[in-house]
Order: C-alpha cells, then structure tokens, then sequence
C-alpha cells in the first residue's frame, strides 16, 4: 500500500514537458527590376579577369523585430568572412551576431581597401595586396556599409544583431529561421533597395513551422 501512495506524494511535484520550438520559413520575392552599379575603369584594370561578380541586391534579411527571453543571455563571438573576389564583396549581404570577428581576405591580383563611414562601426584597414587578409570586429548592433577607396563600384552591408534569431534569404528568395520558441512576433525584412517591410506571426506551441511570405515593391509594401 505505501508505493502507491509515495507515487500519488510524488506525482504533483514532475514539472511539464518544455514546450516545443518552432521555425519562421517562407520566401520574399522582389518585384523590381534589379540594375547593376555602373563600373568606373581604372588602372588596375590591366591583368584583372574580364569576368566580374554582379552584387546580388535581390537577397534580404530576415529578422525578429524583438528576441524572445533569454536570447541576450549568451553573446558568444565567432568569425565570419566576407571576400573580395572579381573586384566584388562576397558575401554582398553579411547577417552576424555582436561580437563577431569578420575577416576580410583580397583574392584579387590587385590592391583593395576595406572601409566604413558607418556609424556603428567605423573603420579602415587601409590598402593591402593579393593573398593578405584584415578583420574587425562588430560589438554593436546595426547597420554597417563596407566600400573599397580603390574601387567606387565596390559596396557590400553587415546587418550586426544582438540575438540569433534572423536569416539571409537564398538565391530564390527562401529563408528559415529555426529555434524559435512559442510566442507572437514582428518579422521584419530588410532589402537595400525597398523600405522594411514588417509582419506579426505566432508560433504555436507544438513546434510546428509557420510560413510566412513577403512581397516587397508592390504598391502598400
């Protein structure tokens, strides 16, 4: 008789299973015609390939307009790259967390300059050849907008985000952002062409995805 009363003792005192996390998917279609940036010749010109990366201005970044609980509670800094390749920045659209190191390597057979007047960031790592690579490093959140003083045709951005939950959309336009917890959020998309574009959306508790589309160009966009 005492086993069933030790587990009926018991019983009240089991805490509930956590709640399933969830994911924020979809895609964010650009309905505008993208022009690439026109390209002054220089000297530099002479033994460079004739082939030049187009900067793809169609990808955005997708992000929670506020974090849920508990994901400012661990700032943990990593590294990312971002090339310069064909006299491009590659990635043209960099998404990092604060207290990330972005290193900066030249794969091209000429000089390059890598800075930002930027205000969350600014920095110059001066001019530097072929083979060599330079970084910064990002403790704050924001916007960052990286140029060559070599080369004016040259442009990229770093979104700097004090939590994780955000995402780069792909060459088709699809992003996913996983981990989420349940709860009701603004998702923001942000595009260097267009204004933000910004969405509420609920995450159920089980841990299903939600999709969620942007269209982003249209009149009311």
């Amino acid at each position: 008789m005492l086993v069933p009363i030790v587990a009926l003792a018991v019983a009240p005192l089991a805490s509930a299973p956590p709640r399933a996390n969830g994911a924020i998917h979809g895609r964010v279609d650009i309905v505008q015609k993208v022009k690439p940036p026109a390209r002054r010749p220089n000297v530099s010109d002479l033994g460079m390939p004739s082939h030049r990366d187009v900067p793809d201005r169609r990808r955005s970044v997708v992000y929670l307009e506020t974090a849920p609980r508990g994901a400012f509670e661990v700032r943990e800094g990593g590294r990312a790259h971002m090339d310069q390749r064909n006299e491009s920045f590659v990635p043209h659209v960099l998404a990092i967390t604060v207290g990330t190191t972005v290193d900066f390597p030249n794969n091209d057979q000429t000089f390059h300059n890598v800075f930002s007047l930027s205000k969350t960031r600014p920095f110059d790592l001066g001019r530097y050849a072929s083979a060599q690579s330079k970084s910064v490093r990002f403790d704050q959140p924001g916007i960052v907008r990286v140029f060559c003083d070599i080369h004016s045709h040259m442009s990229a951005f770093i979104l700097i985000f004090a939590h994780r939950f955000f995402a780069v959309t792909n060459e088709e336009g699809r992003y996913r952002i996983d981990d989420v917890p349940p709860g009701t959020y603004t998702v923001v998309v942000w595009n260097e062409m267009l204004p933000q574009a910004s969405r509420a959306v609920t995450v159920p508790a089980g841990g299903e995805p939600v999709e969620l589309n942007f269209s982003l160009g249209q009149p009311g966009e």
